[in-house]
């Protein structure tokens, strides 16, 4: 799925909700759903700071030959 089948997506359900709730009109839902769909994309992507992940070690046991 590409970026723009995501905020297509992302758009969808941002209007469904708003319909459902039924406090805009038809023109305010679609400019206010992919409103929404770019600020969830801007959200996904990584952020540049920080610890980018931090991976725990574990020892490995090692049988001894008796």
């Amino acid at each position: 799925m590409n970026d723009n089948d995501l905020r297509d997506c992302f758009a969808m359900f941002a209007m469904a909700g708003w319909i459902m709730n039924g406090d805009y009109t038809k023109q305010e839902i679609p400019r206010l759903a992919y409103q929404i769909a770019d600020d969830m994309l801007e959200a996904r992507k990584p952020k540049e700071e920080g610890i980018a992940a931090v991976k725990r070690i574990r020892k490995v046991s090692e049988k001894r030959d008796a």
